[in-house]
């Protein structure tokens, strides 16, 4: 841990424990059951993606207030379930960085309307990685 984030730490002890409880509490709930996971596709032919691309899908994004005080940067992973007319069946955390920050990707993809993926000319359900980057 370097001398800058000790010092943070020690500096706001009680905003760090607060992000420290929220994320433990938030990666609890996001554990609960998937769409039937065999009913998506893993990959397709012409993959999903956010309508009007990445850009339009992070415009979505609000940098939670907690994580912008406790200086909090990096990226959420999520796994996206998207339905064969573009639309967003679910979204789990596969590794999050707490504060807020794993809801806001939450949200931000679920808002998001995509154009979805396709086989043998066909739409099909899909899964999707995506990476957001919350960056100060």
């Amino acid at each position: 841990m370097s001398e800058r984030n000790f010092s943070l730490i020690a500096k706001y002890p009680l905003i760090f424990l607060l992000v420290f409880l929220f994320s433990l509490s938030t990666n609890a709930s996001n554990k609960c059951s998937a769409p039937n996971d065999e009913d998506y596709a893993p990959f397709a032919e012409d993959m999903p993606s956010p309508d009007g691309g990445m850009a339009a899908l992070i415009k979505g994004v609000r940098y939670p207030d907690m994580a912008r005080k406790a200086g909090i940067q990096g990226k959420v992973f999520v796994l996206v379930y998207v339905n064969e007319r573009g639309g967003v069946d679910d979204v789990k955390i596969v590794k999050g960085l707490g504060a807020g920050c794993d809801e806001a990707a939450i949200s931000a993809v679920k808002k998001a309307k995509f154009i979805p993926g396709k086989s043998k000319g066909q739409a099909v359900k899909t899964k999707l990685s995506l990476a957001l980057t919350f960056k100060l």
